[in-house]
């Protein structure tokens, strides 16, 4: 050992910092190679050898599409628990559990900003927050992310990330699809565009609901949406459905979208249409 290791490991307040793999590569779920972690964020987490778009939180994608100065919206308490439901474990400690892993109070974040100056309202789910799963919280975030916009007379605009209603609120879950439904027609009576960019995956209650809704539906490539599983779907109908079933490309085919939109191309693609459906007063 040189005389310079001694003395390092000799001085306990000098942090040692440990390079590993996980923290130097990030391997592309879809293609299997290696990504420089440094190039994976540069690239806005989409796979620069196969163009996967990776699933990403809130934050980033406030960072990616917002202006500067956008301001967070405090998250809207709810009652948590109703049903003191418990499988393998208590409900509050799967909560917890994804509060300290994901940093978020619930799995979908509202922020007001604005898009080249223009103002509006986005809403991001978190895939990462228990499957992104609409509860009680996310329909009051999402009545929260309506009323903001229109107290502020701009657009709504949300991103999904959703694997359905949440299991352990029971039918509570399931009243956030009509409570969302309602306040979307809040929305349009206030004149104001309702913009929903669909991300991997979105599913279930979801689906059913507030992210098939929009005046204008955008999707990031490859985005597995839906309902039910083609698994399920496939067992039910007894028949093979066919290649790309669910995907945003197939979607867009059939006429469920309006555009698929790779994810650099977001935040101009949303000012252009914000633009369209919001014209300025000289205009």
């Amino acid at each position: 050992m040189s005389w310079i290791n001694r003395v390092r490991n000799a001085i306990p307040f000098i942090a040692k910092k440990e390079t590993t793999a996980e923290t130097l590569w990030h391997k592309c779920p879809s293609c299997a190679e290696m990504v420089f972690i440094k190039e994976w964020e540069d690239n806005l987490s989409v796979c620069p050898r196969c163009d996967h778009h990776g699933r990403i939180g809130p934050s980033e994608r406030f960072e990616q599409i917002l202006d500067a100065g956008f301001i967070l919206l405090p998250t809207p308490p709810v009652q948590e628990d109703p049903l003191k439901f418990r499988d393998s474990k208590r409900y509050p400690d799967r909560i917890k559990a994804a509060r300290q892993s994901t940093g978020d109070q619930d799995a979908l974040i509202n922020a007001r900003g604005a898009i080249d100056d223009v103002p509006l309202v986005m809403g991001v789910q978190n895939f990462a927050f228990m499957g992104g799963s609409m509860g009680m919280g996310v329909g009051a975030a999402f009545i929260q992310g309506v009323n903001e916009a229109i107290g502020h007379n701009c657009p709504y605009v949300i991103f999904t990330a959703a694997g359905g209603a949440r299991m352990q609120e029971g039918i509570l879950s399931l009243m956030q699809m009509p409570r969302a439904t309602v306040a979307i027609r809040k929305l349009h009576a206030a004149g104001l565009p309702y913009i929903v960019v669909l991300t991997d995956p979105t599913t279930g209650g979801v689906t059913a609901s507030y992210a098939m809704l929009g005046d204008i539906q955008i999707a990031e490539p490859n985005a597995l949406i839906g309902f039910a599983g083609q698994r399920v779907i496939e067992s039910t109908i007894r028949e093979k459905l066919p290649d790309g079933f669910q995907r945003a490309e197939y979607l867009l085919e059939h006429g469920m979208l309006d555009m698929v939109v790779h994810r650099r191309d977001l935040r101009d693609t949303l000012a252009r249409v914000i633009g369209y459906l919001t014209p300025r007063a000289a205009a």
